[in-house]
């Protein structure tokens, strides 16, 4: 039987080609869908609901009018007899650690005075208006609402809108629904793709214009993000997910398998990489993962996904194995080595790091509280989790008296002067005429 996991020896050529190939699954690499979900935008800033409701009735196959868009108060008590209570509990214990965590987040205002009369600081300022995607229809992401508003609540943001894909009957999923009422969402639309990226950043006649756009979505979803920033703010142009497992010879192979099939049963374009410095760990754990594979409900996805993206890395060092994950800069990054702790100083690019044979992924997905929605496809270098900080701005606080600006009005006239900004100049200038 063929391997569903290729093993390769780590070289320069095979980390530059596996660099390469994972960046074909960046949203940035998919420019033939773009006039489409550009088509989408231009009719909804035009047409307002119609086009809303007419490309809700085209895709997720729903009659919404006006009058039913909004969720109601009936419709979410309704889903809460629908909901099992132990999920319930779940929700509510899973909610108390993600709220706790972002708490520790949190800014605040500052300001430092000088007796010269100098007044600097910073006001920190929650967002007015954040609208959350969250995907539906016939998928389940209670976590993902968790995620998205809890860290807008921390952050005091007043007015979060839900927007989510409604089934074919018009209903939304239940525990959907629960989470969102659980997590304080102020209002939830049953509308999704594209248009309701369009319609959260313009707004229409029913659905109000919002500050900023949180959430994960498809390549339609991502791509009309990335086309209304700027008009909005976003949180990031997410891509398929990924993890990372560095490990030594003394990690756990059937545990390590389990974590790789975590990710790749999300979808054909995820990515599962083990870097490690044992090749019998390698062998141990391509087996596993065969043999999960066989039992496991989304085969079909994650043996796709594997053949696309799933490889088995073995390394001559840890350092070069480290090297390695660190241009990778993964997603989901596991450290299953003797002494973990040793090895995350010299992580500098993850999106989010676990520690130890009992951190799995899942954990984070889920409960532990660190947000689960991540940089993906290598952005880790230079992004971050969404948190707190993305649901606030600062605003600079400058204050002068006089006899502060006094000894240095002259360097800033010179400053000004020096870029032949002479209304700059003089705006310093006349407030001391008469010296």
């Amino acid at each position: 039987m063929r391997k569903t996991m290729r093993i390769l020896t780590l070289t320069e050529e095979v980390r530059t080609n596996i660099l390469e190939h994972l960046l074909k699954r960046s949203p940035n690499a998919y420019g033939e869908y773009e006039d489409r979900v550009n088509a989408i935008i231009a009719r909804v800033r035009k047409e307002g609901d119609a086009a809303v409701f007419d490309y809700t009735k085209q895709f997720d196959k729903a009659d919404i009018t006006a009058d039913t868009v909004r969720v109601t108060e009936d419709e979410i008590r309704e889903a809460y007899g629908k909901v099992d209570p132990k999920l319930l509990n779940v929700i509510r214990k899973a909610l108390v650690n993600i709220r706790d965590y972002h708490a520790k987040q949190r800014q605040f205002s500052w300001f430092d005075s000088e007796e010269s009369g100098i007044i600097l600081g910073q006001k920190v300022t929650p967002l007015t208006n954040v609208g959350v995607y969250v995907p539906g229809g016939t998928a389940v992401y209670p976590s993902s609402v968790l995620m998205n508003v809890l860290p807008a609540k921390v952050a005091g943001v007043p007015n979060i809108v839900m927007a989510t894909p409604p089934g074919a009957d018009g209903s939304i999923c239940a525990s959907t629904l629960v989470a969102a009422k659980e997590a304080g969402v102020d209002a939830i639309y049953k509308i999704g793709g594209a248009q309701a990226v369009a319609a959260l950043a313009f707004g229409t006649e029913s659905i109000p214009k919002m500050d900023k756009i949180v959430g994960p979505g498809n390549i339609y979803v991502a791509l009309a993000k990335k086309a209304v920033f700027g008009y909005v703010s976003i949180d990031s142009i997410a891509g398929p997910s990924e993890i990372l497992v560095l490990a030594d010879e003394t990690a756990n192979p059937r545990f390590v398998a389990a974590d790789l099939l975590s990710q790749a049963e999300h979808d054909a374009l995820a990515s599962a990489i083990l870097i490690t410095t044992s090749r019998a760990l390698a062998e141990q754990v391509s087996a596993e993962v065969d043999r999960f594979t066989e039992t496991l409900s989304r085969r079909e996805i994650i043996v796709k996904s594997l053949d696309n993206y799933g490889y088995l890395l073995v390394a001559d060092t840890m350092e070069e194995a480290i090297a390695t994950a660190n241009e990778i800069a993964s997603e989901h990054l596991e450290i299953v080595t003797k002494q973990p702790f040793d090895i995350l100083p010299k992580i500098r690019n993850a999106g989010a790091i676990f520690l130890g044979e009992y951190s799995s992924e899942p954990l984070g997905d889920y409960f532990a509280g660190p947000n689960h929605v991540l940089p993906t496809n290598g952005t880790a270098k230079f992004f971050s989790p969404l948190g707190v900080d993305d649901f606030i701005k600062k605003s600079s606080i400058v204050s002068y008296s006089k006899e502060a600006l006094a000894p240095v009005w002259k360097d800033i006239v010179q400053f000004a002067e020096c870029e032949q900004l002479t209304a700059h100049a003089n705006s310093i200038r006349v407030r001391f005429e008469d010296k």
